[in-house]
């Protein structure tokens, strides 16, 4: 299995009690809210779920975004300017 690092910014990481890890790929999880249900299933407390914001390497994308060959994942609460 492909290794996946998994960040966590702001209020994210507050809930999540940590700011990453690094996991094996689980079992047919194939984009970013799947994982973040897996997430959350198994355990962690994304917080903020229906707006939660996520990036695949380093690129903003959508929960229906596949995962494809990612090597890193971030998740983060929603942004706000002033």
């Amino acid at each position: 299995m492909a290794l996946l690092t998994i960040l966590y910014f702001a209020r994210v990481a507050e809930t999540m009690g940590r700011s990453s890890e690094t996991l094996d790929r689980p079992h047919g999880v194939m984009t970013l809210g799947a994982l973040a249900d897996w997430i959350e299933e198994n355990g962690g407390n994304l917080g903020y779920r229906a707006k939660l914001r996520g990036a695949i390497d380093q690129q903003m994308a959508g929960m229906d975004t596949p995962l494809g060959d990612a090597r890193e994942v971030a998740f983060f609460p929603p942004v706000t300017g002033g």
